[in-house]
This record gives structure tokens, sequence and C-alpha cells, in this order.
């Protein structure tokens, strides 16, 4: 396991697949490094290529909204992605480009050592929680891995292009916000 400082100038300098020959920054992810609560999603878009930083478009205005909902501030968890550089018109990562960028996503994780994980969308859920994963189905419900907890709600994006999910998305938050009660310290 590299430490913060190596792992993230590896993260800076990668070349294992396609992404890397269209960047324009890397997106590391950000967040305290003692964050007890990480949020994943799947990777990093055009805004966030632009400014090297995770959830920073409409769909991080959202997100933070959303944790705003729940009494919770951005500046106090981690937030990060399954690939660390933006695929071609924000398709979905390839399985190849998600497998060279994995290694650095659970590096992330040992070193972070969350209480709980939150997946954002289907894409992570899949790579992180069971690769049969439902998120139309499962989203809300939690899983333990690895003495972690672990959950997955719609991607802040989804919850912008379909603004019907965002009742049952309210509610995943209020089970969060509980679960953080139950899992984390007071600084939440």
């Amino acid at each position: 396991m590299l430490d913060w400082d190596t792992l993230y100038a590896e993260c800076m300098s990668c070349q294992k697949c396609g992404l890397a020959e269209t960047r324009t920054n890397v997106v590391f992810g950000e967040g305290p490094r003692d964050a007890e609560v990480m949020f994943i999603g799947e990777g990093p878009g055009e805004q966030e290529d632009k400014t090297g930083r995770p959830f920073v478009g409409r769909a991080g205005k959202f997100l933070d909204d959303m944790l705003a909902m729940i009494d919770l501030d951005r500046s106090k968890v981690f937030i990060g992605n399954m690939v660390k550089c933006r695929p071609p018109q924000n398709r979905d990562p390839l399985n190849t480009e998600q497998e060279a960028c994995i290694g650095y996503l659970r590096n992330q994780v040992a070193l972070l050592k969350p209480k709980i994980i939150v997946c954002l969308g289907r894409i992570s859920a899949i790579k992180l929680i069971r690769d049969d994963y439902k998120i139309t189905k499962e989203h809300g419900q939690w899983v333990e891995k690895a003495g972690i907890q672990m959950t997955a709600i719609y991607h802040p994006s989804a919850l912008l292009r379909d603004p019907r999910k965002r009742p049952e998305t309210f509610e995943d938050l209020k089970e969060l916000q509980s679960k953080i009660r139950d899992l984390c310290t007071d600084t939440y």
C-alpha cells in the first residue's frame, strides 16, 4: 500500500489506459484523509476534467444540495470516482479503464479506512458492492464488506435527468444520515 503522497504522485502520472491520452487533469478525489464517509462516483465529467476536482459541475452542485439536506458538508467527507480520468463524452467507464484504476481506489479506501461508503450510481455499485447490483431495486439498501457499511444511491446526474427519483433518494439520504449518526463520531 502506498502512502497518500506517493499514491497521489502515481495517479497524476498514470498512463495505464487510453483515458490518459484525452484527459486535461487527473481527478484524484478530495476530502479529509480521516473522513469516515466516502462517496464514490463513476468518473469525472467535463468540469471535473477542467478543474481536477470531483463533482464540481451541475451534478456536483446537486450533490452538495443533497448533502445539505442531511446536514452533511462536503468538507467532512471524501469524494472520489471509480476512474480518475474523464471518459470521452462522459460515457460509462469501460471495464478495462475501471480495472486500470481500481488499485488506486482500493489504496484510497485502505488509507482512509471509512466506516461508510456511498456509491453514487450503478457503475460504482456494480464494481464495489456486487456485479449484478440493480440500482433501481436496491438503492438505499445496506451491505457490509470488510467491516465497511456500503450503500448505493442514484447518481446526482440521474436525478437531474429524472426528478421523479428524488423522493426515494431523499429517503435513502435520511437512512444515510441515521447510519452516520450510529457509526461515526460527532464531527458530523
